[in-house]
């Protein structure tokens, strides 16, 4: 089964606009994020999905010029995206991921894809209820289960949020979620804001070997707890995962319109 990493980015956010190129060290983030995400075994191929707006094209630029692969698709049907870039790549299994996480674990990503496929479940993922920090969420899907809510999926908010359809309907899938050994849902790294940007610069620049595509997750939960470096104050809610609502109201706006 071909296993592809799809990975939802845009310059667009309205709380951090730009945020997926702001570097981190000297690399961008969606940069760092990569080469992060090249570290699972259970991939064959990570793909970036933007959208076609203009605004998107310099991401896609240096996604490209950095030797990785890009896919464009609707800026405000990120359902359509993520099924069009599915479909481009033959995936059977897709794991979806967002560009506000750049200290993913490649490990996690193993144990979904391993998860998803040796239970045959429809969806895996570690947000239900969430119990690692914010910032490592991860959802495994089989195509099957992808296509259907593409197909069947009729709200905003649903492609918008591109898993929310499978995850409103689970008598329809198969699923199950991931857990971590002990509850860190209330620790915050992902990146919404700036403060959220500085902390994760922040830990990564108190990492003590300094090859931050090598750490893993306990490596940054010793940062973290130890407090070798400064740590901004970034507590706030744990978002719905992944976005504001905003891309769900021009859907909403454009359809209205046609």
């Amino acid at each position: 089964m071909k296993s592809v990493a799809i990975i939802q980015a845009r310059m667009s956010s309205s709380r951090l606009p730009g945020k997926v190129l702001q570097p981190i060290g000297d690399t961008p983030m969606i940069i760092f994020m990569l080469r992060r995400v090249t570290r699972a075994t259970r991939l064959d191929r990570i793909v970036v999905a933007t959208s076609t707006d203009q605004t998107d094209d310099v991401l896609a630029e240096e996604i490209t010029r950095s030797g990785f692969e890009c896919f464009r698709g609707s800026l405000l049907d990120v359902l359509a995206r993520f099924n069009s870039a599915a479909e481009a790549c033959s995936a059977d299994v897709v794991v979806r991921l967002t560009g506000d996480c750049p200290l993913i674990d490649a490990d996690i990503i193993d144990k979904a894809v391993l998860t998803l496929v040796s239970g045959k479940y429809d969806y895996v993922s570690n947000v239900e209820p969430p119990t690692y920090p914010n910032g490592l969420d991860v959802e495994a899907f089989t195509r099957d289960a992808l296509t259907r809510a593409h197909t069947e999926a009729d709200s905003a908010s649903d492609r918008e949020h591109v898993t929310s359809y499978i995850r409103h309907n689970k008598r329809l899938f198969k699923s199950v979620n991931l857990q971590s050994v002990s509850d860190m849902s209330s620790m915050r790294w992902t990146v919404d804001h700036a403060d959220d940007l500085a902390l994760v610069r922040a830990m990564v620049a108190a990492l003590p070997n300094g090859n931050a595509a090598l750490a893993d997750r306990f490596d940054f939960l010793r940062v973290f707890e130890s407090r070798r470096a400064k740590m901004p104050n970034n507590r706030r809610d744990r978002n719905d995962h992944h976005t504001s609502g905003e891309t769900a109201r021009a859907y909403d706006d454009q359809r209205a319109r046609s």
